[in-house]
């Protein structure tokens, strides 16, 4: 039986891979009529008067929408909301049995930004969090903003600030093993969509400011009307010279510490990484085939190389953010995710690893601290917040 044969196999025996669980069980009359009716009846008539204990009272108060519109489907591209369901429904399973966060998956058709946004805010009393997922740039950017301004409840975009985190964690690390300066590094980011926008982003706030932006169309500047206006804007933010407009990756990675591939399969080469500075760091994210093979880099000179995928070391993945970030969240009652927030859970992981290598700069993905780490990290941040 091939690999295809037995995934479908194991996903059509349960119909997915998820299920809901009653909490209360309802064998008698007076179950009933506390579980359901009359009770409930009294229930709602306390919840007409108070509306905030919907949160209480109900699983409101602990359900997380993880919503996609299959616009941007890792290493896949657009493949359609409902082809987007099964990343979503894996990514619930995740929340349930890393941390046990209930999230239901919501396939949302590909409308524009205004009624995509409108959907979400109308079925929003029903949750306590929302999780966009896959959703391409720029409407990604555009539909967590309005969002998250209109709503009193987490709006969390994994593909950005997911992403940001755990990159962000891996640096640190890998800074510390090359015995350089996070602040100082000098990085290029190559693929800003909707990960790479968020990471450059997040590491231009907590201050490293020699960042070059890297995409389809060579380096990004804040005049280069191939990029939509979050790309131009940030290039403006880290001055960009305008003579670097649509210069290819190998034109300007020499001199740089790190390269950070959020972007495509073999775009870096091995003479690529022997012209950057000594001890280079490489993330190549790239899945399922990374920026560059990490025995390529190696043998090139990378000090320190992280991926993607579980078959390297140094998997940089968003599992290590989420389900501990949903968990502190829902703890705390925060209602944000904000840049300095997501600059807290990064160096939190980071910390879980007290001696990093170049072999272990990020925690693996079931390591059972992950989870309790990021949660307290987010419980203590909202806890200064108050």
């Amino acid at each position: 039986m091939s690999e295809l044969e037995d995934i479908l196999k194991l996903h059509a025996a349960h119909t997915g891979v998820l299920d809901i669980k009653s909490n209360l069980a309802v064998t008698n009359r007076s179950e009933l009529a506390q579980a359901y009716t009359p009770g409930v009846s009294m229930l709602s008539k306390e919840i007409e008067a108070h509306p905030a204990l919907k949160s209480k009272y109900t699983m409101s108060g602990k359900l997380v929408a993880l919503i996609t519109d299959g616009t941007a489907v890792l290493g896949l591209g657009n493949i359609g909301p409902a082809a987007g369901l099964p990343v979503i429904e894996g990514k619930a399973l995740l929340y349930k049995d890393l941390a046990n966060i209930n999230a239901i998956p919501l396939a949302l058709n590909q409308v524009d930004t205004a009624d995509a946004v409108a959907t979400i805010k109308n079925i929003a009393l029903s949750f306590a969090g929302i999780h966009l997922e896959d959703i391409a740039a720029p409407r990604c950017f555009e539909i967590e903003e309005q969002l998250s301004q209109v709503l009193d409840i987490p709006v969390y975009h994994d593909d950005q600030e997911g992403t940001a985190i755990v990159v962000l964690a891996g640096l640190i690390n890998a800074a510390r093993v090359v015995k350089k300066q996070l602040t100082d590094l000098k990085i290029v980011v190559n693929g800003v969509g909707a990960s790479g926008l968020a990471t450059a982003r997040l590491l231009y706030q907590i201050g490293i400011k020699n960042l070059i932006l890297v995409d389809q169309h060579g380096v990004i500047t804040a005049t280069d009307m191939n990029y939509n206006s979050y790309q131009r804007n940030l290039a403006k933010l880290l001055q960009t010279p305008t003579n670097l407009q649509g210069q290819p990756l190998a034109a300007v990675i020499e001199h740089q510490d790190v390269f950070i591939g959020l972007s495509d399969k073999n775009v870096l080469q091995s003479q690529d990484v022997q012209k950057m500075n000594t001890q280079p760091i490489i993330f190549a994210l790239a899945n399922p085939i990374p920026e560059i093979d990490p025995a390529v880099a190696q043998q090139a000179g990378a000090a320190v190389i992280a991926t993607g995928s579980s078959k390297y070391p140094n998997q940089v993945n968003n599992i290590l953010a989420f389900p501990g970030l949903f968990k502190g969240l829902l703890s705390s009652n925060l209602k944000r995710v904000d840049a300095q927030l997501q600059q807290v859970v990064a160096v939190a992981l980071a910390n879980v690893i007290s001696q990093p290598t170049a072999q272990q700069i990020i925690p693996d993905v079931f390591d059972e601290r992950v989870v309790p780490t990021v949660s307290h990290a987010v419980q203590k941040y909202s806890q200064g917040q108050k």
